[in-house]
């Protein structure tokens, strides 16, 4: 079977035709929903992309978690559906309290675009499956409100229960504590990060490697994963 993975776009996302790009890379099939609708005309899985969504006013994502589509976004998660989100998406689902804890401006309070090393913490959810804990990747990360914070007990349940998907390496790029990247919900499904998988999922255009300039993928695995998840919840 072919997954359809549905991308939502709100006023202001930036990277959502790179998300749909993405998912036909990996062999899916995109399906671009709106913000506005209450329909998610039957897919398989949900990206919610990266961007500006409401210019960020208020808090980043604040307004978008509100937006009518979002009550779709959160049964079809309680449900067990895949949603990632990315960024700007990241911060939507935790202000929609799919995940805990919250994003903030950056510790030096300026915007940051680079090529950030993380370590997948985590390999056992909808998202990651086909990375092994412990690997070391290497994708695009472009942020203003990019620190995650929690209550030291939030954080320290996060980490005794593997909910910290990744991890800063090399660099914290934007102060976030313990060095986390992004998280997943306790069932797996949904997962929320700061960097951007589907800006390294074809060579040519991914950050540099040994091998050759632009060549990296590391985002690829990110969206074949999902297509995975997909084919085993269909057996």
């Amino acid at each position: 079977m072919t997954a359809r993975i549905g991308v939502i776009t709100f006023p202001g996302s930036l990277d959502d035709r790179d998300a749909q790009r993405a998912i036909r890379v990996a062999g899916g099939e995109p399906v671009a929903l709106w913000h506005g609708s209450h329909d998610l005309d039957g897919v398989d899985a949900l990206v919610l992309p990266g961007g500006f969504s409401y210019g960020d006013y208020l808090r980043a994502g604040a307004i978008a978690a509100l937006a009518p589509i979002m009550a779709e976004v959160k049964d079809a998660a309680s449900a067990g559906m895949p949603v990632l989100g990315i960024c700007n998406g990241f911060q939507m689902l935790v202000e929609a309290h799919l995940l805990p804890g919250g994003l903030i401006r950056n510790a030096h309070q300026q915007f940051i675009r680079r090529d950030q090393r993380l370590r997948v913490e985590n390999a056992d959810t909808a998202w990651t499956s086909d990375f092994s804990a412990g690997d070391e990747i290497v994708i695009p990360l472009k942020n203003a409100d990019g620190g995650y914070i929690a209550s030291e007990a939030e954080l320290d349940r996060l980490e005794g229960e593997g909910q910290v998907a990744f991890r800063y390496l090399g660099v914290n790029p934007n102060g976030s504590l313990r060095d986390i990247a992004g998280i997943t919900n306790a069932r797996g499904n949904v997962v929320g990060l700061m960097p951007h998988p589907e800006h390294a999922v074809e060579p040519g255009f991914g950050p540099d490697t040994a091998a050759a300039m632009r060549s990296g993928v590391d985002g690829l695995p990110f969206f074949t994963s999902a297509m995975s998840a997909v084919v085993a919840a269909a057996s």
